[in-house]
């Protein structure tokens, strides 16, 4: 067999080291000047903890009935079936620009981002101001408001526990997504 060049990023199939039950694990290039950032994500996520993309190819087809459900006083319910819903096909815009987080504190509970909520941020949004966003600052991932004061950006919680971040040139800052929709539990 002949021998493959790390220099050429050849290695024996099966190489390297395991990962939780055994699954295969991979290498990734990122610019030395964005390990730190990685790494911090990885380590140091405070708020936020990311799941797997949407791209998957499993869906789980769900029941959508044309009747309306009344919030208020209740009504004769149809049994009309509109069709199968796929819930990501309805929750995603933009599959390979989407992707999903499992929420971590409180700072968001004013608009209705709750602990353990999942929400669904799409990449490909513009982040503009009073837009729910993720955002990393300094290294640590979070979900906050953007909002725009006499030329200066904020991250505002929607928790009065919570003070605004002021977004000044000297913090590292970054856009990850605008959220579309929350997932939760009643």
């Amino acid at each position: 067999m002949p021998r493959r060049s790390k220099r050429h990023g050849g290695h024996r199939p099966g190489a390297g080291r395991r990962y939780k039950h055994g699954e295969p694990t991979t290498i990734m290039r990122i610019p030395e000047s964005q390990a730190p950032l990685i790494k911090a994500i990885i380590t140091r996520s405070r708020e936020l903890t990311v799941l797997r993309p949407v791209d998957d190819p499993e869906s789980v087809p769900c029941t959508l009935y044309q009747a309306r459900v009344s919030a208020g006083f209740p009504s004769p319910a149809d049994d009309y079936v509109e069709g199968p819903l796929d819930i990501q096909q309805y929750l995603v815009e933009r599959p390979a620009a989407t992707f999903f987080v499992r929420v971590e504190g409180d700072s968001m509970t004013g608009a209705g981002i709750h602990p353990g909520d999942i929400l669904v941020v799409d990449r490909s949004l513009e982040a503009v101001p009073g837009k729910v966003i993720i955002a990393v600052v300094d290294g640590d991932l979070t979900v906050k408001r953007l909002l725009q004061r006499d030329h200066e950006v904020y991250l505002c919680p929607e928790n009065d526990r919570y003070p605004p971040i002021r977004i000044t040139e000297d913090m590292e800052f970054q856009v990850w997504g605008v959220v579309r929709h929350v997932v939760h539990s009643l």
